[in-house]
């Protein structure tokens, strides 16, 4: 019998891929970077999509590895997994253009659309739109308690553990880092003595599904740039303490330690150290800090900033430039002529400090991951500080229902259109699974025809 040959296609899908050059990872990167909404889930399913089904760059066991690996390091996952992508395919300028490009897009449009906020946001157009988007974002944060909840709070220890966060928090006002490092130290020694009950995740399991022969094999041997070394771990690590070491001194040189500016960047690198479990976890210690600690923004900006941010392509941990902008416009910090240039180098100067801890993370430890094929140990600290992630988050939504039901305090009326619009937001993303960007949209129009016919 003659054997049945093969198709043309099916031989090219059978294939090996060809060597990716720069320019077309680069090209790649900035489609991301335009089109990469849906928070962390959603970027890093794209870049599955692109990376390993279609273009099979590299291996589903290589993927989820590097996954495994950006999951235990604070920092927008999102944009670390794209920095390492591009590292592993083109070396340190590969991992920079992929970083940058994943966020650069964001921060451009978040600056514009924080100049049309601040600029025009009295205006009833304006301010109709957030009043539907506000209590929207109220909805949108408790859909995000239920949904880390529900992966984290797998027994009695992550529920104790995610209350004791929200009480300490809510209550006790204690500051985010003292119940990151609390959580991080319970969930080391509990690791250690109940090694089951810390066990639940914070990676990614791998799988045994493939998509045909990637260019970055299971089996491929890492490139010669990420062979580990320790001379190159000190390159590296020297070269992101003078970039973090340069600005800082400058900042304190030309306008002194007090100065907004300066404290923005130390303040918003303490924040890159401590965004465990995502975006939604620092967001109440940048609440703590801006609205209640420095006063940069009022808590009414900071709930309409998270709703800029939610509508932005690029990890939702960018509203750090809306605040940034913000705190620099409203200070007029280069006077009152120049008060966009000061709001654009605000969120410049955030965006900076915010994510080149994400870079070094990536730069110094990949080549020791790309060194190490099997599963990354010390999980069980994270998994507790995603359990205490769950009641920090519970806390920011009793923050923004708050305010947006009560808008002139306890004392006031009780908004109850806000309250409707909040409910209709609820069971859009609860009951219907909407995607976050529709209900904001849909909320912000029914907000706007409210006020209109008001």
């Amino acid at each position: 019998m003659t054997p049945i040959m093969p198709l043309a296609s099916e031989k090219k899908a059978l294939a090996k891929p060809e060597a990716v050059t720069f320019r077309q990872a680069f090209l790649l990167w900035l489609k991301l970077g335009f089109i990469g909404f849906g928070g962390p889930a959603g970027q890093i399913s794209l870049m599955h999509r692109e990376l390993v089904e279609q273009r099979r760059w590299i291996s589903e066991a290589r993927f989820l590895h590097a996954l495994n690996y950006c999951m235990l390091l604070p920092g927008p996952e999102g944009q670390q997994m794209a920095t390492y992508m591009g590292w592993l395919m083109h070396c340190t300028r590969g991992g920079i253009a992929a970083g940058v490009l994943f966020v650069l897009p964001s921060l451009f449009f978040l600056i514009f659309l924080s100049w049309i906020y601040i600029a025009f946001g009295h205006q009833p157009v304006v301010a109709g739109l957030f009043y539907g988007i506000k209590p929207a974002i109220t909805a949108v944060v408790v859909h995000a308690v239920h949904r880390i909840g529900s992966r984290a709070l797998k027994n009695g220890v992550m529920w104790a553990i995610a209350a004791a966060a929200f009480v300490a928090i809510f209550a006790m006002n204690v500051p985010f880092p003292i119940i990151v490092a609390t959580a991080g130290l319970i969930g080391y020694v509990g690791g250690r003595l109940t090694p089951d009950t810390f066990a639940l995740g914070g990676g990614h399991k791998q799988t045994n599904k493939s998509f045909g022969p990637a260019l970055i094999d299971d089996d491929t041997p890492p490139p010669a740039h990420a062979v580990f070394r320790w001379s190159g771990l000190a390159r590296i690590a020297l070269a992101g303490a003078v970039l973090w070491l340069v600005p800082m001194v400058l900042l304190v040189v030309f306008v002194g330690w007090q100065h907004t500016l300066t404290q923005m960047g130390w303040f918003f690198t303490k924040a890159a150290l401590l965004t465990f479990g995502g975006a939604y976890a620092v967001l109440p210690y940048i609440y703590q800090g801006a609205v209640s600690y420095y006063g940069w923004l009022t808590p009414a900006q900071m709930i309409d900033g998270l709703a800029l941010g939610e509508a932005n392509p690029g990890p939702l941990i960018m509203v750090v430039a809306y605040v940034g902008f913000v705190g620099a416009y409203v200070q007029a910090l280069f006077g009152p002529n120049l008060v966009f240039m000061a709001g654009a180098v605000g969120a410049v100067l955030v965006t900076w400090f915010t994510f080149l801890p994400s870079f070094i993370f990536i730069l110094a430890g990949g080549p020791f991951v790309e060194s190490t094929h099997g599963n990354l140990k010390f999980t069980a600290p994270l998994t507790a500080i995603t359990a205490a992630v769950v009641g920090v988050i519970l806390n920011l939504a009793v923050f923004f229902a708050y305010h947006v039901l009560w808008p002139n305090g306890l004392a006031g009326a009780f908004d109850w259109v806000s309250a409707l619009i909040a409910v209709a937001a609820a069971l859009a993303l609860f009951a219907y699974k909407r995607n976050v960007i529709h209900v904001i949209v849909a909320c912000a129009i029914l907000g706007l025809t409210l006020k209109t016919l008001a």
